[in-house]
Formats: structure tokens, C-alpha cells, sequence
């Protein structure tokens, strides 16, 4: 069945049926990290999907089974404060176009979502996870610093003590411990994780489609995520370094790993 939207990497689009779409992003390198064409492709597909009105309900995930490890942070390595300023920029209207899309967008969570990778399944409506995969925002060992938008999602979710602690460790969290913790809705074992999710899609299709828009819409309002408050989103003194040692690291000891 043809899509309506364009399929190309590291966004792709298909439509099982006439109610929902199917995303995928990442080009199974770097676990699915995206450059700054890639959270910028991300928005303007999730925007036009959202403006088509037969759609009832999207399913997000990750390509050969991992979710997203964040932004390509190759992009940064030497980059001027401006460019990193820009890429976070953009990473954050991609956020904002799933939060936003009228249709509930599922994350379908595989292998890791870290960093901004952690954002865009928060920024989803609902979200199943593998047992095995690992969920989290390890970003302030990078010298990133945590935006109130970046911090809204997760005390939405897991309340303000336990965001703190998250954001302070950086920890990452197995699915069944993320689902503890409030951070995702469910964990199963990843061979019955595409049949539950579907299970989910199912079950908000045959709803009526205006209900669910209304839904979407009473529970955003109610949220009133924070917009930025103009605070960088990097500490300068601390990032290049940062940035450096980590790429470094990888490459001696995992060379396609590179993303945050």
C-alpha cells in the first residue's frame, strides 16, 4: 500500500493500512543516531502524517532493533557552540512535532534510547519497551546541560525526585526497571514485543478518531510543557573535552557507538 509520504532514510515511512503509520528512523548505524538532516527530516514527516486525517495512530521505532541512541555527536567534534547550539535546536523540534502531531505516536522501544534517543520516546504518547532494552538520559557526563524542556518530560512521567535522580546518575534502565520507575508503560520480551504494540494500535483505532484527537489534545494542555528558557545547551568549558574523550573512548572500544 503506498504511503502518501516519502520514503527516504534515515526517516521511513509505511503504512500497513489505511489507519496507521509505520516510522522508522535511524540507518542502523551509530544505533540509529541522527545528525541535524535527521531530526529535521524527522519533524516534517511527523508533521505531514499529521496533517493527513485518515491517519488514527503512529508507531515509532528504531531500524534492526534498536531505538535511537541520540544525536550524532560526530557532528560536534571541533564544531563551533553555535552549530552544537544549532543541532540541540533541531533535535527539539522534532520532539515537538511528535508531541504535537494530533494522533497518538507509540514508541516501540528496542536495543537503547539514550540521550535525545531517551527525549523522542518521552515526547511519544505511550511507550512499549523490550525487557532487555535500556532507557536513559546520560548526558551530563558530556557537559549537556539538562533543559527545562528535556526535564519536563521525564518529571511528567516519574515525578520530580525520581527525574532528579535519573538526570544527577545518568542511569540507564532495563525495561522491566523502567516500567518500575514510571518511564515507560509496559516491558515484554522482545519476540512479543511487535505483537503488543500492535495490540495497543488495535485497540486506539477502533475508538472514534475525533475522541482520541480530543484526548491527545486535553492531555497536552494539561502538561504545558515549558518552552526553552534560553539556557545554552552545552557548558562550553566543559563539552569539547567532553566530547573528545567520549568519541575516543568509542573508538578503541566500539567504533560505530558514537551518539548520545
Amino acid at each position: 500500500m503506498s504511503t502518501g509520504f516519502e520514503d527516504v532514510p534515515p526517516v521511513v515511512v509505511r503504512r500497513p493500512s489505511s489507519e496507521v503509520v509505520e516510522l522508522t528512523v535511524g540507518d542502523a548505524t551509530k544505533r540509529n543516531a541522527l545528525n541535524r538532516a535527521g531530526w529535521d527530516l524527522l519533524r516534517h514527516t511527523v508533521e505531514r502524517i499529521g496533517g493527513d486525517e485518515t491517519v488514527r495512530a503512529v508507531v515509532l521505532r528504531g531500524r534492526q532493533g534498536t531505538f535511537c541512541a541520540g544525536s550524532d555527536m560526530t557532528e560536534w567534534l571541533d564544531a563551533d557552540m553555535d552549530s552544537v547550539e544549532d543541532s540541540f535546536a533541531r533535535m527539539e523540534a522534532a520532539f515537538r512535532a511528535v508531541e504535537r502531531c494530533p494522533i497518538p505516536v507509540i514508541a516501540e522501544i528496542s536495543g537503547v534510547a539514550a540521550g535525545a534517543g531517551c527525549q523522542l520516546a518521552l515526547a511519544c504518547d505511550l511507550r512499549y519497551t523490550s525487557t532487555s532494552a535500556r532507557i536513559g538520559m546520560p548526558i551530563v557526563r558530556l557537559g549537556i546541560n539538562t533543559s527545562p524542556s528535556f526535564a519536563a518530560r521525564m518529571v511528567a512521567l516519574v515525578g520530580p525526585a525520581r527525574a532528579r535522580r535519573l538526570l544527577y546518575t545518568g542511569e540507564l534502565l532495563d525495561g522491566a526497571s523502567a516500567v518500575d520507575e514510571g518511564l515507560v508503560d509496559r516491558a515484554v520480551p522482545e519476540a512479543e514485543l511487535a505483537e503488543r504494540t500492535e495490540e495497543l494500535l488495535t485497540t486506539i483505532v477502533d475508538q472514534p478518531p475525533a475522541a482520541i484527537r480530543a484526548a491527545k489534545a486535553a492531555v497536552a494542555t494539561a502538561l504545558d510543557h515549558p518552552p526553552p528558557n534560553g539556557t545554552p545547551a552545552v557548558d562550553p568549558e566543559t563539552f569539547p573535552a567532553s566530547i573528545k574523550g567520549f568519541l575516543g573512548a568509542r573508538a578503541h572500544s566500539a567504533p560505530r557507538h558514537r551518539s548520545v
